[in-house]
């Protein structure tokens, strides 16, 4: 049976392998899917371990993706701006590196909340992988400006100069800023941190929020509560990351197996379950 696992510290809250198997349930697809804890140091070394055992291929979660990145022969070009990868393909002639979380975020917004991007004002919090991976599809829905927020901003910083001739290209104003200078009355705001993991609402001002605005977490579930409750509260309308996760799943479970997955029934059978 094909083999797959999902890869990350820690990884045993990780709704993966569940999606995975709904997936291969739904396009009669053969497939194990599993969690694969990995010690910091030891990343490299799990990685080889698994691909040796003949898996076909893996995802990466926190906070390997940097990692993942470099291991790759072949990259997407989306993986090569971002410079970050969740999606590793165990191909012969050389490992294959994609980064779905930004296409995955996109789809989401989109389609499944019906928020349309283009022309709006964005603000993405976080300069870690989640976010590396986020922000060259962000930049493709053609927004009007994104600002890069990040209690580092010379970690910002640099991630802006890496898509800023993508930015100019498309049109779209792009700039860092630290989470105290994040700006006001965002269209749009997206939490790609894990603040939400230590119980913090919200690692930025509330000024940040124009009224009716989308506010997203990409946590889901109980960890992103808090700030979906600070959303709210505030006026903003938001979301966690639950569609995200399912949507960038699907991009990984399409290259893999050559099929795509209807992500509507899957997203809303796990709504179900959590």
């Amino acid at each position: 049976m094909d083999r797959y696992a999902v890869i990350g510290h820690p990884v045993k809250h990780s709704r993966s392998p569940r999606i995975h198997a709904l997936f291969a349930a739904q396009t009669g697809q053969t497939l194990d899917y599993d969690r694969l804890e990995s010690a910091p140091e030891a990343f490299t070394q799990t990685v080889l371990a698994f691909a040796a055992s003949g898996a076909r291929g893996c995802n990466i979660t926190v906070p390997f993706k940097f990692e993942a990145w470099q291991m790759a022969a072949h990259r997407t070009a989306r993986a090569e701006l971002a410079q970050s990868a969740n999606t590793l393909r165990f191909d012969a002639g050389g490992w294959w590196a994609d980064n779905t979380d930004g296409i995955g975020l996109v789809r989401d917004i989109t389609q499944n909340a019906g928020v349309t991007l283009a022309g709006q004002r964005v603000l993405l919090i976080g300069a870690g992988g989640a976010a590396a991976g986020s922000l060259g599809p962000l930049i493709d829905t053609q927004p009007a400006e994104i600002v890069v927020a990040n209690r580092s901003v010379a970690k910002a910083e640099a991630l802006v100069v890496r898509h800023q001739d993508w930015a100019a290209a498309q049109g779209v104003r792009l700039h860092a800023t630290d989470l105290d200078h994040a700006g006001e009355a965002f269209d749009g705001v997206i939490n790609a941190t894990a603040s939400s993991l230590g119980g913090a609402e919200s690692p930025v001002r509330a000024g940040v929020l124009k009224p009716g605005a989308l506010a997203l977490d990409m946590m889901y579930g109980a960890a992103a509560a808090g700030f979906l409750a600070w959303a709210e509260t505030h006026g903003a309308h938001g979301r966690d990351g639950l569609g995200m996760l399912v949507e960038q799943a699907a991009e990984a479970f399409t290259a893999w197996r050559g099929v795509r997955p209807d992500t509507g029934p899957v997203l809303a059978q796990l709504r179900t379950e959590l």
